[in-house]
């Protein structure tokens, strides 16, 4: 799938940077308040729970269950055309409470994802300078 290939156009600022530069070293890492605990995604300059300044970035082991999702079958851009469908996935993540991150499971057929399926983060560099946290159906216990 080259979904986002060209059309991604991130541009870390200093809120956004720790979660990119994770990204980079294919770690999972998301803002979590040090005053309250509570984890937020995308990352904001002050914990909106308790009101604190101070953050910290955890490292997550990746895994999850989908939350919702949505099948795009009409590209939005032109470049998008030979990639519908696809679907756009809101994975809530296990070590992270509270927190969802918006992604792809680009290794399923969209017609066979469902709310609940477990699943982990999956690595995808679509350019040398931009590496995406994707996800892929969870592995059973003893194939991992």
């Amino acid at each position: 799938m080259t979904m986002l290939a060209d059309l991604a156009q991130i541009r870390p600022t200093a809120v956004t940077r720790p979660f990119w530069e994770a990204c980079a070293r294919r770690e999972l890492r998301l803002q979590r308040c040090t005053g309250c605990g509570r984890f937020r995604h995308p990352p904001l300059p002050g914990c909106p729970q308790c009101g604190g300044p101070d953050s910290e970035w955890p490292l997550l082991s990746g895994r999850g269950a989908i939350f919702s999702f949505t099948i795009v079958h009409h590209a939005a851009f032109p470049s998008l055309q030979g990639d519908v469908p696809y679907a756009i996935v809101v994975v809530e993540l296990e070590d992270a409470p509270g927190a969802r991150l918006i992604s792809n499971v680009p290794s399923v057929d969209p017609a066979a994802l469902r709310i609940g399926l477990p699943v982990e983060v999956a690595w995808d560099a679509v350019r040398p300078d931009l590496v995406l946290p994707r996800f892929r159906p969870l592995a059973p216990a003893g194939s991992r």
